[in-house]
């Protein structure tokens, strides 16, 4: 069983405007540690994961998940 968390930090700081370091300081971590989120190379601790939820305004689901999430864009078929 694999334990890669998937994110969308880096979408949602896409869209917001900020930036790696922005976001690190909002959280109160280096700016690598972003980085290393973003990448899946870092699983967050619970109360990481719920810090940038709360940064983002989102429910933590729809930042974080154990299964990798759709492709933006890819229209389902109903």
């Amino acid at each position: 069983m694999s334990e890669t968390i998937y994110n969308r930090i880096s979408m949602l700081r896409a869209e917001r405007g900020i930036s790696r370091r922005e976001l690190a300081d909002a959280l109160g971590v280096h700016y690598q540690t972003v980085g290393y989120l973003e990448r899946g190379e870092y699983s967050p601790s619970l109360y990481l994961a719920l810090r940038i939820a709360e940064h983002f305004e989102v429910p933590v689901e729809v930042i974080f998940s154990t299964q990798p999430f759709p492709r933006l864009g890819t229209a389902a078929t109903a």
